[in-house]
């Protein structure tokens, strides 16, 4: 058994519910501004549908063994998201199908061998074919929030997130880092909603891949805000550390959870959920995201450079 199958399942998931997504839209809708800056929602969905065949190429290339890049050049592919962006969204919710399903099909019926040969993205390095459905999962699940219809960060699958921190540190870009530690915090329950509740830190599977586990001593943990109601201490408790990303190049220190920390690397958030540690002081108070540095730059390589070539049981 390797990787692929659950690749594959959650890759389904992740479409299905882009798709649910889409068909929920108008064209007042489709024009309208998406998160990402002078592109609307038509134009998410026409690069989504597109990245789709891209991939497809990519497949192509592996099964076949002749070269078939990703997209003609950057300067096509721009060119032809602007010429689709602001069909009706009926025809963007059928061309989106239409992709998906075409790379859907070519997914399952590619030869086991073909899933370790070498394809190359516009940028390098070039990596096995396998990844590639990391990387679909990827553009789907960063743009299916940047289409600002109902899905957030809060919806990712704990799967996608361990994953993405994974190849984040992995491709860690420390000559532009601006930050030089990151500290990973259990998520606390959500006594409003009751939608998340605290992990334990001792399960090996919530730590982000690749930190160093911290295991903390009673001078660890974060103090309460002195000037917080006690109440609230009583009620939320302490907040455990998970794990930390050490010597990550110039900067402060930054802590929040996997998700909050996730969606601020990646330009989804504000920051909302992460906070700042200034030499010194172990515990900042107060409003997630104030005084925080830009992000440093996301994923400066699309695939890290020591991938297996052969799928693994597991990835990360």
């Amino acid at each position: 058994m390797t990787v692929l199958p659950a690749l594959q399942a959650e890759l389904a998931s992740a479409t299905n519910q882009l798709l649910a997504t889409a068909a929920s839209l108008s064209d007042a809708d489709i024009a309208a501004p998406s998160l990402l800056p002078g592109w609307t929602r038509g134009h998410v969905l026409s690069h989504v549908a597109r990245n789709a065949d891209s991939h497809l190429n990519l497949l192509t290339w592996a099964r076949t063994g002749v070269r078939t890049p990703q997209y003609p050049s950057l300067e096509a592919r721009t060119a032809e998201i602007e010429a689709t962006a602001a069909r009706p969204a009926a025809r963007h919710l059928a061309d989106l199908e239409e992709r998906s399903a075409r790379l859907a099909a070519a997914i399952r019926d590619l030869p086991a061998r073909a899933w370790s040969a070498q394809v190359e993205p516009m940028r390098p390095p070039p990596h096995p074919a396998w990844y590639i459905l990391v990387r679909r999962l990827r553009e789907i699940g960063f743009h299916h929030v940047d289409l600002a219809a109902g899905y957030g960060p809060e919806d990712w699958p704990d799967s996608f997130v361990r994953r993405e921190l994974h190849d984040c540190l992995a491709t860690w870009p420390r000559d532009h880092s601006t930050v030089s530690e990151i500290i990973f915090l259990a998520e606390r329950p959500t006594h409003a909603t009751g939608h998340r509740a605290a992990k334990p830190a001792a399960h090996p599977a919530e730590h982000p891949p690749g930190a160093t586990v911290h295991r903390p001593a009673a001078t660890d943990r974060p103090t309460t805000n002195a000037s917080a109601p006690a109440a609230e201490s009583q009620a939320e408790g302490v907040t455990e550390i998970l794990a930390r990303w050490r010597d990550l190049g110039t900067g402060p220190a930054v802590q929040g959870t996997m998700r909050d920390m996730l969606a601020w690397l990646t330009g989804r958030s504000g920051g909302e959920g992460v906070s700042l540690l200034p030499v010194g002081q172990s515990f900042i108070p107060g409003p997630g995201g104030a005084s925080l540095p830009e992000p440093p730059p996301w994923l400066t390589m699309p695939a890290p450079a020591d991938l297996p070539t052969t799928p693994s049981e597991d990835y990360p």
